[in-house]
């Protein structure tokens, strides 16, 4: 019975090795479904099978259509424009009596307001950029180069002023301060300027360079007072602004008709004729009028600009008017930034008003020689979001509508006031972001980046 076989004498030994067997077979079934799962969620992570990225004119197009500065600033001019159409049609009553019988001929409703508004704004466009017409002449010899550089000459000139004015609003109020008195400041400018301009004899070079910087000076004092008034007795600049404007403008008419001062050929109120030695020289010759203003208002714009984001004053400046007592508390002189803000301004709006007597504007003290530049000013420094680059070119705007307005006038017959519509419009609508935005379904814009950069010092 030993020698037998006995079928279970050899289970014990073969049952553990089985379970052992089983045993690591199922390990090695789990690592390996531990494997293909790990392989299954590497393949569809995004560093296997990254997201195809989106192309430059994809990215442009997406921004383009966004409720960026770029796009609203656009798209307030188109909405301005459109709302003048309107106003043209509804002020002209031969185009407006078309409208009686408009369900009977449409046709005559529709090509009568075609062509007044497009008659009306391609003279606004040949008086303040290009003229077809001349250009052709040119080729064909009938006329000079001069009447095709007429229209930029006309806006560069218009627009020397402003960018000066638009800067002094803007500068204050970088620095926290809303500055009223542009106005005022320009017309003392404007006064020293003439009065260096015609009372005292130097030669060329340098009798421009003093009436230049008695402009200056004269816009740097009546912008102290208000300056001053703020930082030692905290008196508002906006009331002591708006008071000096009177009391620049009532002086200026009494100044003019003083011995001295008044032309001795003339009984109306105007002053004596600025030198010539005194004269901002002409870029374009004696025809055109644009003179060298414009270029010290580009080199104002980047001085302002570097005084703003590179120089120590200009870090000051910015953080006295984002929180003037966290300003105080980190050392700054809030009374002494403030005093320098409103001279500063004052110096800009000075030039301003010097540039309408020395350059190629008039050439005498008159009532009415600084105009509305001080308050065109301001809608310059909130069109240009009161940035120095931005201002430049919204003074280069409303020079165009100011110097088109010219031909529109008399070319198409529709008022000059229509000029300053189109004007206010566009402020309106670039002040209010969040219409433009609802009229044309824009997305909002990506988060402006932040500016990490430190000011330097001088």
């Amino acid at each position: 019975m030993s020698d037998s076989p006995n079928p279970q004498s050899g289970s014990p030994d073969k049952e553990p090795a089985s379970e052992a067997q089983a045993a690591q077979n199922a390990l090695g079934n789990t690592e390996r479904a531990e494997v293909a799962t790990q392989s299954d969620r590497s393949a569809s992570t995004p560093e296997q099978n990254p997201e195809p990225k989106p192309s430059l004119g994809r990215l442009f197009l997406d921004n383009l259509w966004a409720a960026n500065t770029f796009t609203v600033t656009l798209l307030s001019l188109v909405l301005a424009i459109v709302v003048g159409a309107v106003l043209m049609i509804i002020s002209d009553p031969a185009v407006l009596s078309t409208y009686s019988y408009i369900t009977s001929r449409p046709s005559d409703a529709i090509n009568s307001s075609w062509t007044l508004v497009s008659e009306a704004y391609a003279n606004l466009f040949k008086g303040s950029v290009f003229d077809p017409e001349a250009f052709t002449g040119w080729l064909n010899g009938t006329n000079g180069w001069q009447p095709v550089l007429a229209p930029i000459s006309e806006t560069l000139t218009y627009s020397a002023p402003l960018v000066f004015t638009g800067l002094s609003v803007a500068l204050a109020f970088r620095g926290g301060l809303f500055n009223i008195g542009a106005q005022g400041q320009a017309t003392i400018g404007v006064i020293m300027a003439a009065l260096a301009g015609f009372l005292l004899p130097l030669p060329p070079g340098l009798h421009l360079l003093v009436a230049v910087l008695a402009g200056a000076l004269g816009g740097a004092i009546w912008g102290f007072i208000p300056g001053i008034l703020k930082a030692r007795a905290g008196a508002h600049e906006v009331i002591n602004t708006i008071m000096l404007n009177y009391v620049a403008t009532y002086f200026l008419t009494w100044l003019i008709v003083q011995n001295g001062v008044q032309d001795p050929n003339r009984t109306d109120a105007i002053s004596k004729a600025v030198d010539t030695s005194a004269q901002l020289p002409r870029l374009l010759g004696d025809n055109l009028r644009v003179h060298a203003g414009i270029l010290l208002a580009v080199l104002a714009t980047w001085a302002v600009a570097w005084l703003l984001n590179r120089s120590t004053l200009g870090f000051e400046l910015r953080a006295v008017g984002a929180n003037p007592d966290a300003a105080r508390t980190a050392g700054i002189s809030v009374t002494r930034t403030y005093i320098l803000i409103m001279v500063f301004a004052g110096i800009l709006a000075g030039l301003g008003g010097s540039n309408m007597v020395l350059g190629s504007t008039a050439s005498a003290l008159t009532p009415l020689v600084v105009a509305q530049i001080g308050f065109d000013g301001i809608l310059v420094a909130l069109l240009g979001r009161v940035k120095p680059w931005g201002v430049l070119l919204a003074a280069l705007l409303f020079g165009a509508l100011q110097a088109g307005g010219n031909r529109m006038q008399s070319y198409s017959g529709i008022s000059l006031e229509l000029v300053t519509v189109l004007q206010a419009l566009i402020v309106i609508f670039i002040a209010a972001p969040a219409l433009v935005k609802a009229i044309f379904q824009l997305r909002a814009a990506r988060a402006a980046r932040l500016q990490t950069s430190l000011a330097k010092g001088w």
